[in-house]
């Protein structure tokens, strides 16, 4: 995984953190804190059921995209039976706003039998 140095932006540039020994800290690319105009900041992506319900949830920093994080929580759905068998994995039907809107979104949606 790509990592970010701590040591070369912001107030601190430069300075090691304390309890450190004169290292950079550096924070593993797939962690979910970012830096972004608001300054560290986390994106959370989620599935939720018709009544509200968060199911998957996906946690991406800051400055990543909203659109590239639309399969992932889908992917994660697990809706339990009441009856005894696996989980149901696809969900019946998806609504998302305009960002997910692109021709990809709808392919994959359409491959994955949901409308």
């Amino acid at each position: 995984m790509p990592r970010s140095s701590a040591c070369g932006r912001g107030p601190q540039a430069g300075r090691p953190a304390e309890g450190t020994a004169g290292r950079c800290v550096t924070e593993p690319g797939d962690h979910g804190l970012g830096r972004s105009r608001g300054g560290f900041t986390t994106k959370l992506h989620l599935a939720v059921e018709q009544g509200q319900k968060p199911m998957p949830i996906v946690v991406t920093a800051g400055q990543r995209g909203d659109s590239p994080q639309f399969e992932p929580p889908l992917e994660k759905v697990r809706v339990p039976r009441i009856d005894p068998g696996r989980p149901r994995i696809r969900p019946d039907r998806v609504r998302a706003d305009k960002a997910y809107a692109s021709r990809k979104k709808r392919a994959y949606l359409r491959r994955s039998g949901i409308r």
